[in-house]
C-alpha cells in the first residue's frame, strides 16, 4: 500500500489541481492542503488523482466517479456521496463523518486508520472492501450487498445492517463487533465464538427471546 504520495505508480504524472466543476473529467491531478466547502462536484470523474490534507465541508459529490485514486489524511463531512463509484482506491489516515454514501459502488477500497461516523451506506454495493485498523460508529449497511469485505484491526460500534445482503464477510480481525440494527442480517458472515458471545443478547432480542437468572 503507498503509504506517500512518491509511492504512486502514477506520481510523476500528477499536475497541481484547480478548481472543481460539477461533470468534471479530472486526470492525473493532485490536491494538497485544500479547504473545498460546499462543492459541487456532481457527475465529476477522478481518473489517477491524489488527494492530500483535503478538507469536503458540504456540497455533492453524487453520482461522481473516482477511479484509482489515493486519499490521505482527507476529511469529509455532511458532503453528499450517493451513487458515486469508487474503483480500486485508497484511503488512509482520514474521516467521514455525516457522509451520504447510499447506492454507492465500492470495488477494490480500502481504508487504513480511518474514522468513519454516521456514514449512510444505504443500499451501497462493496465488494472486496477492506477497513484496516478502522473506527466505524453508526455507519448504516441497511439493505446493500456485502461480497468479500473484512475488518481487520478495527472497531465497529452501532453496526446496522437491516436487510443487507452479507456473502464472504470476515469480521474476525475486527477488535470490537456491535450491531444494533438487522442482526439476522448477518446471515453468511464469519464470526469468532468470542464475537458470537457478545452478540447474543442482540441475537436474543430479535427473536424475542427472555434470559433471566433462575
Amino acid at each position: 500500500m503507498p503509504r506517500e504520495l512518491t509511492d504512486l505508480p502514477f506520481a510523476n504524472l500528477l499536475e497541481p489541481a484547480g478548481a472543481i466543476a460539477a461533470e468534471g473529467e479530472y486526470d492525473c491531478l493532485r490536491f494538497d492542503d485544500t479547504v473545498l466547502s460546499d462543492p459541487d462536484a456532481r457527475h465529476t470523474v477522478f481518473d489517477q488523482c491524489a488527494f492530500r490534507s483535503v478538507q469536503l465541508d458540504g456540497g455533492s459529490a453524487r453520482a461522481a466517479r473516482f477511479s484509482e485514486v489515493w486519499l490521505h489524511g482527507v476529511r469529509i463531512s455532511g458532503t453528499d456521496m450517493a451513487d458515486a463509484v469508487w474503483m480500486d482506491a485508497e484511503i488512509i489516515e482520514g474521516a467521514w463523518s455525516g457522509v451520504e454514501a447510499s447506492g454507492a459502488e465500492l470495488r477494490r477500497v480500502e481504508f487504513h486508520n480511518c474514522k468513519l461516523d454516521s456514514v449512510n451506506f444505504r443500499g451501497a454495493n462493496l465488494m472486496k472492501v477492506r477497513f484496516v485498523d478502522c473506527v466505524l460508529r453508526h455507519v448504516d449497511f441497511g439493505g446493500a450487498k456485502l461480497n468479500e469485505v473484512d475488518f481487520p484491526g478495527s472497531e465497529i460500534s452501532a453496526l446496522a445492517v437491516r436487510n443487507a445482503r452479507l456473502t464472504k464477510v470476515d469480521f474476525r480481525g475486527a477488535r470490537a463487533l456491535r450491531v444494533d440494527e438487522g442482526i439476522d442480517a448477518l446471515r453468511g458472515a464469519i464470526v469468532t465464538p468470542d464475537q458470537l458471545l457478545d452478540l447474543a443478547p442482540a441475537f436474543a432480542a430479535s427473536v424475542g427471546l427472555l434470559v433471566r437468572p433462575e
